[in-house]
């Protein structure tokens, strides 16, 4: 018997009328309505016909986040029927169905929803698909919709799409569906009160998987609180399945209060028991599966940590996994939702008021930040494997997706175009990514039993070692192990049954993830990628020579990956895993200062043999001098002095007149190496070579002679300058702004104006009878009037013998002391007389 009463009360049920004209004028719709209203268990039924025995039979097929939503959504909506699950509604999930023959409402996963669309694009026998819960942005759910609306244009016109959400960027939706009419449902929404419980010491911020305790310890005594100032079950929001068991364990000694764990992992006893009610008060903890979709009866107290797991993928490394982040304001509305759902309700936010503004406004869409493969994969088998063509709210990462089609590639997933192979077709069909589909075709099945263990997240106490991970499956009671069991069935299908020994283990994990075959060396393992992972203290897997790495991840701040599961192989598995990866060649570059030549064997970045190379390549020779250099600069080259001079005087000239003077900086003299190093570089073979090269007559093949310029090297820059005491005195050209003449004093006298060099002032050091620095100036003839007579007062005792004259200006350029200048002049006199 169908329960109106329980219909009735639903507040969407007003919004039906528009969603219905919507759908038959347009076919598409997007359906806005807060949670709690029935936009999940109403709608489905309404557009199946279902209430309304006028009404239209239609097949909807409901498409959820998750499979718990999924189990939840059917039968709340059995039992609003009057019905058993599988009659009139049924769902299907990864590894189990029940659907009737009768069912006009099926709920199913994204996942489920795209394999269908794969092996039947035009979704035949389906009316009515509604996305629900689209504002979380999973990839699978962004990627069904983009297939909806191909069918829709393409195949079907008469197929009809609901986007539905409690808060979602519906604009951003209409625009993706054909500009679909928005229709908004009001809820029956009462107040909730919001306390802010921040803790009362600063914790540290999460990283990768690690949340503080001291966050969690404060979490656990907020639920203590809000049991003692309010009544109602409360809901608990928890970023991930360890920390649920964290604070479940510090609120084990509460007194009459039932502590419940939720969780994509728990057993659907524990869903039911959840969803169903019950005698005691409750605590209820639970990760975002709790956020939408779920209904949880009894609760008026939220009490919100705060934050979230998202995934993230290091492409560099190849490494993907969940990393905690800070909750969306989006998030955060809807956790806060859950407490006014029945009655006004509070909600506790363990963070400031002040942060709540800092926060991010929705949460990061999955295609920005996670693993494309198995995407790109789905992409290629729908005929568009740059996924350009997709109607996508996002569009996915250029190197993202080159990542992506790197592994399929690798696989044999795709052609050289992008286009899935036959394999690639087997391999979306698997339900897995498709690392582990490879996996599991190259075994023959026989790794079906390993490919379920690392399909999903095994729990922590079953090590790191994935051999004795699957025995501890094996023999496990827990929810984990009873689901590991059934995806092994699914996988084996009618093949026959075989025990992974712990060499297959291996084979599997090092065919899923052959770039992260390694060699152990103490207590990390080098990866063919070239990442180097640490192993836990204690872990058994150090005693191996060589793994095969299914799990790990890059700690924040931290340079080496962190080993989280891993299976011992031989080098000779790992070979074959990773095949593409062998290499062996010659190998010339630069290191420890000089050139080394070597014949090596490779896996990857892993060096298996080394023979020394006596008689290499001498381009690659050639090469490896060019490293040294950059590496080391041009000072492994002979610079005499004269060539030091040279290249300042150049330097000189490009600054001020530019071309044609050549450019003689580092990076400029890498660039033309063919130009002022051959032929000596060509000959040269080791860094003692180069230590003969010439750099001067290198530099001087730079000089612009066939302009005629190089002929006005000195002219323009010369190396010496004669002052007027006829001295020839070397410029300074270590600063190429403005050269620089340091002469004694008594010998520019009688020079008005400061001499010059391609139009510039030089700078000109006047030095006293000593060498010592006395004056320092660009424009002679001001100092001569104004600063010289400090400088005569100052030296003029020092040094009595030299000349000092009122007016240096008019005075004769000297040097030597007076009375050697006055027998000079005397001595010249008797010549001239003579």
């Amino acid at each position: 018997m169908i329960r109106y009463d329980a219909l009735d009360a639903l507040p969407v049920r007003s919004a039906l009328p528009a969603l219905t004209d919507a759908l038959d004028d347009r076919g598409t719709a997007v359906l806005v309505a807060p949670p709690g209203t029935g936009k999940t268990t109403l709608v489905p039924l309404a557009l199946a016909g279902l209430l309304d025995e006028a009404a239209p039979a239609r097949r909807v097929v409901v498409a959820e986040p998750r499979r718990i939503a999924a189990r939840a959504a059917a039968r709340r909506m059995a039992w609003l029927l009057g019905e058993k699950v599988g009659d009139s509604v049924g769902y299907t999930v990864r590894g189990e169905r029940v659907v009737g023959r009768h069912a006009r409402v099926e709920v199913v996963t994204t996942g489920v929803l795209l394999q269908r669309l794969q092996r039947d694009q035009e979704l035949s026998g389906v009316d009515v698909v509604v996305l629900d819960e689209v504002h979380e942005r999973h990839l699978d759910a962004d990627t069904t919709a983009a297939f909806l609306w191909d069918v829709r244009q393409a195949l079907r016109p008469e197929l009809r799409l609901v986007a539905a959400s409690a808060t979602t960027d519906a604009e951003g939706w209409s625009r993706l569906l054909g500009d679909a009419p928005v229709v908004e449902a009001e809820g029956v929404s009462y107040p909730v009160e919001t306390v802010w419980a921040p803790p009362a010491r600063p914790v540290r911020p999460p990283h990768g998987m690690r949340v503080d305790p001291a966050l969690l310890t404060h979490v656990a005594s907020v639920v203590r609180r809000a049991l003692a100032e309010r009544t109602g079950d409360v809901l608990c929001f928890l970023p991930g399945v360890g920390e649920i068991a964290r604070v479940a364990g510090q609120l084990g000694d509460l007194a009459g209060v039932e502590i419940l764990q939720v969780h994509g992992r728990a057993p659907a006893s524990v869903q039911d028991a959840v969803l169903s009610g019950g005698d005691r008060r409750r605590v209820v903890l639970a990760t975002s599966v709790a956020e939408s979709s779920l209904t949880v009866p009894g609760v008026r107290v939220v009490v919100d940590s705060g934050l979230a797991r998202e995934p993230r993928v290091d492409h560099a490394r190849g490494l993907s996994a969940l990393t905690t982040v800070r909750a969306s304001q989006a998030a955060g509305r809807q956790r806060a939702g859950r407490a006014g759902r029945e009655a006004p309700g509070a909600v506790y936010r363990c963070w400031a008021e002040a942060e709540d503004v800092r926060l991010p406004r929705f949460p990061s869409p999955e295609i920005k930040v996670a693993d494309l493969t198995a995407f790109a994969l789905q992409a290629a088998c729908w005929g568009d494997p740059s996924a350009s063509g997709l109607a996508l709210l996002d569009p996915p990462p250029a190197g993202a997706m080159a990542a992506a089609r790197a592994v399929l590639s690798a696989i044999g997933a795709v052609d050289e175009e992008g286009r899935a192979t036959d394999r690639g077709v087997r391999l979306a069909g698997l339900g897995l990514h498709p690392r582990l589909g490879r996996a599991l075709l190259d075994t023959d099945g026989a790794g079906a039993e390993v490919v379920a263990l690392l399909s999903e997240e095994a729990p922590r106490d079953y090590g790191d070692d994935l051999a004795a991970a699957l025995r501890a499956a094996r023999r496990g009671g827990d929810a984990y192990a009873g689901r590991w069991r059934s995806e092994v069935r699914r996988l084996r299908g009618t093949s026959e049954a075989v025990e992974a020994d712990d060499a297959l283990a291996g084979t599997v994990a090092a065919l899923a993830f052959p770039e992260r075959v390694g060699r152990v060396e103490g207590g990390s393992v080098l990866m063919a990628s070239g990442t180097r992972a640490e192993l836990r203290e204690g872990s058994p897997l150090r005693g191996a020579s060589w793994l095969a790495v299914a799990v790990a991840d890059r700690p924040v701040g931290k340079g080496h990956a962190r080993v989280q599961l891993a299976a011992v192989v031989d080098e000779e598995t790992a070979r074959t895993a990773a095949a593409p990866l062998c290499t062996e060649g010659e190998e010339v570059h630069w290191a420890d200062g000089d050139v080394v030549a070597r014949r090596v064997a490779r896996l990857g970045a892993i060096e298996l043999t080394v023979r020394p190379l006596r008689d290499p390549d001498p381009g690659l020779v050639r090469a490896a001098l060019l490293e040294g250099l950059r590496q080391e600069g041009l000072g492994l080259l002979r610079w005499s002095p004269d060539a030091v001079v040279l290249r300042r005087r150049l330097a000189f000239l490009r600054l001020r007149l530019g071309d044609p003077w050549p450019d003689v900086s580092d990076d400029a003299l890498h660039a033309r190496v063919d130009e002022w190093l051959e032929p000596e570089l060509s000959r040269a073979r080791k860094r003692a070579d180069l230590g003969r090269i010439d750099a001067g007559a290198g530099l001087g093949r730079l000089l612009p002679w066939a302009s005629g310029e190089a002929a006005r090297l000195d002219e323009l820059a010369p190396e010496r300058l004669t002052v007027p005491s006829g001295s020839r005195i070397r410029l300074d050209y270590s600063d190429p702004e403005q050269p620089v003449l340091a002469v004694k004093l008594q010998e520019m006298f009688g020079l008005h104006e400061s001499p010059t060099v391609a139009g510039v002032p030089v700078l000109v050091h006047l030095l006293s009878p000593a060498g010592r620095p006395a004056a320092v100036t660009a424009d002679l003839a001001s100092f001569w009037k104004d600063g010289y007579k400090g400088v005569r007062a100052e030296l003029r005792g020092r040094y009595p013998k030299h000349p000092w004259p009122e007016d240096p200006a008019t005075a004769e350029p000297t040097r030597h002391t007076a009375a050697r200048a006055r027998r000079q002049e005397g001595d010249e006199g008797t010549r001239l007389r003579r």
